[in-house]
C-alpha cells in the first residue's frame, strides 16, 4: 500500500491528481496504490464515497457481473477486488451459496466505500475550485477547499478528471424542476430521497425508457397494495418505440471490449455519432429481469377481474409541462401517430439519463483545451485530452468520451481496463499488461484493408455461374 507523503516531499508535484472519486477514478486509485514511488492524490467534494444514492433501492442489482469491480478486469491479484472485500467481511461462503453473478447495487456501493476509506490517496471533503497550468512550476495547480473553508493548493504533473456526469432533464421540465420545493418534480437521481412522498401520491408519471425508469416504475407499483388499489397510479412514458430489453447476448456484449473501442475511434465522426444513436439498446435498454418483474406485478393486479392502476406507453414525447392546481399538466405527442394529448399528474420523475458536463473549476484551462466543434473534449486512445502545446503536463478524462470511444464509456465493464491504460501511460511504463485482443468478433475490415474498387470477374463462365451453384 502506498504510504502518505512525508514532510520532505509534500511540496513536490504529485505524479497524478484525480478530481472526483466515483467508481472510475477509484479504480485508478486502487490500481495505482501498488506502484512504488508513484505519488497520487484523489479529491472529492463529498464527505464520503456515495454511488447513485437516489437509486439504491432494495432488490436492484448491477447490470454487469461482479468481476467488473474496481480492479479485477485489469489485475485480479489486487487486494482491492470484490472477492477480497467479501473475504474481509467474512461473507465468502454466503456469496458462494447465493450463486450471484450480478450483485446488489447497495452492496457495490458498500464495496466501493470500503476501498475508498482504506486508500491513503483518497481525500474527501475536498472540493476542487480551480485547475490551471502553472508555467513557472511546469505543473498543474489544483486548488481545493474543505467544507470549513480551508483552501489548499497542490501541484501535479498529470491530472485525471473523473467528475462523473450530470442529470439530463427534458426541456419542458426544466423550469418546473428549478422552481420545485415539494419533491414532486425530480430527476431519478433523487428518487430515493423523495420515495415516501411519491409513494403516497395519487398519480406519478415516470418519463424515460431505460433501466432507471423501469426500476422507479417497478418500485412505485410495489407500493400499491396486493390488488393495486392503494398507492399511486403509475404512468410510464418512453420516447423509444418499445420498452426494449438491453442487448445482453454474449456476442453483443463484445461492443464493451477494447477491440471495439479501437475500431470505433478510427471511424469518421459522422459515423460515430450515428452509431451511438443506433446502439441505444446496448446502454439504454432495460434488463429482461426488470421487465419481467413489472409484467408480473401487472398480472397480479388482474386476478379476480381487476385492472392494473398503471399506464405503460412507449413512443411518447413530452412537449410541454406546467403547474396546474396541486399537480401538473403534461402535453405529450405520440411520435408515430403525430397526435397530441394531455395528462394530469401529481408528480413527475424524469429518468432521462446523464451527460458529460464541463466542470466549473476547469474555466482557467478553458482556452488551453482543444475543444471539438460541439464543445467536447478531443481524446486520444490513452484517454488524454488534447491541450495547447504550451501545456507540458497531461490531462486525462474518464466517462466523457462516448463520442470518441463508443458506448462502453459509462459502462463499469471497461472501468478497470481504462484505468490501467491511463496508469500505464501516466507512469511511462507498463505497470499492468493489457492483452491486445479480447473479442471473438472482428470489427471492421481485416488489416491491412484492401482498397475498395471494381471487382474483376476472372472469366465469362464465372460471371454466368448461377446463384447458389458451387464453384
Amino acid at each position: 500500500m502506498t504510504a502518505p507523503p512525508s514532510s520532505d516531499d509534500r511540496n513536490l508535484p504529485y505524479d497524478l491528481v484525480g478530481v472526483g472519486i466515483g467508481p472510475f477514478n477509484l479504480s485508478l486509485a486502487a490500481l495505482a496504490d501498488s506502484v512504488p514511488g508513484f505519488r497520487t492524490l484523489f479529491l472529492d467534494a463529498r464527505p464520503a464515497f456515495s454511488w447513485h444514492p437516489g437509486l439504491l433501492m432494495e432488490g436492484t442489482t448491477l447490470q454487469v457481473p461482479f468481476l467488473a469491480d474496481l480492479v479485477t478486469m485489469a489485475d485480479p491479484t489486487s487486494p482491492w477486488s470484490y472477492l477480497n472485500y467479501l473475504r474481509a467481511h467474512e461473507r465468502m461462503f454466503k456469496f458462494f451459496f447465493s450463486e450471484r453473478f450480478h450483485i446488489p447495487r447497495r452492496e457495490y456501493d458498500h464495496y466501493c466505500r470500503w476501498v475508498a476509506e482504506r486508500l491513503p490517496s483518497c481525500r474527501f471533503d475536498a472540493r476542487v475550485t480551480s485547475l490551471e497550468w502553472d508555467e513557472g512550476a511546469d505543473a498543474f495547480a489544483v486548488v481545493h477547499r474543505s467544507a470549513a473553508g480551508a483552501e489548499t493548493r497542490v501541484l501535479a504533473r498529470q491530472v485525471v478528471l473523473g467528475v462523473g456526469t450530470a442529470p439530463v432533464v427534458p426541456e419542458p421540465l426544466r423550469l418546473l424542476l428549478a422552481g420545485d420545493r415539494t419533491g414532486r418534480v425530480l430527476h431519478s437521481a433523487d428518487y430515493r430521497t423523495h420515495r415516501a412522498r411519491l409513494a403516497a401520491a395519487e398519480d406519478v408519471t415516470v418519463i424515460g425508457s431505460g433501466q432507471s425508469g423501469a426500476e422507479v416504475a417497478l418500485d412505485l407499483l410495489r407500493h400499491q397494495d396486493g390488488e393495486g388499489r392503494g398507492g399511486p397510479h403509475v404512468r410510464w412514458f418512453a420516447r423509444t418505440t418499445a420498452f426494449a430489453p438491453m442487448e445482453y447476448s454474449k456476442i453483443g456484449l463484445e461492443h464493451f471490449t477494447p477491440d471495439y473501442i479501437r475500431y470505433f475511434r478510427a471511424l469518421p465522426e459522422v459515423t460515430r455519432e450515428r452509431l451511438v444513436r443506433e446502439q441505444w439498446q446496448l446502454y439504454k435498454g432495460v434488463s429482461e429481469e426488470t421487465l419481467g418483474e413489472i409484467y408480473d406485478e401487472l398480472y397480479e393486479r388482474t386476478i379476480g377481474g381487476g385492472e392494473p392502476r398503471a399506464t405503460l406507453q412507449p413512443g411518447v414525447e413530452l412537449v410541454a409541462a406546467r403547474a396546474e392546481g396541486d399537480g401538473y399538466l403534461l402535453t405529450c405527442r405520440t411520435q408515430q401517430q403525430d397526435t397530441l394529448f394531455e395528462v394530469r399528474t401529481c408528480a413527475v420523475v424524469s429518468a432521462t439519463g446523464y451527460t458529460a458536463s464541463r466542470p466549473q473549476f476547469l474555466e482557467p484551462m478553458g482556452d488551453l483545451v482543444d475543444w471539438d466543434d460541439r464543445g467536447r473534449y478531443r481524446i486520444d486512445g490513452e484517454y488524454r485530452v488534447a491541450l495547447d502545446p504550451r501545456v507540458r503536463g497531461t490531462l486525462y478524462v474518464q466517462n466523457a468520451e462516448m463520442h470518441t470511444h463508443g458506448v462502453g464509456a459509462p459502462d463499469l465493464t471497461l472501468g478497470a481496463w481504462r484505468a490501467a491504460t491511463i496508469l500505464n501511460t501516466a507512469a511511462g511504463r507498463e505497470i499492468l499488461p493489457l492483452a491486445p485482443r479480447q473479442a471473438f468478433t472482428t470489427f471492421g475490415a481485416p488489416r491491412p484493408p484492401v482498397p475498395a474498387g471494381p471487382v474483376e470477374v476472372p472469366d465469362e463462365a464465372a460471371a454466368e455461374t448461377p446463384a447458389g451453384t458451387p464453384r
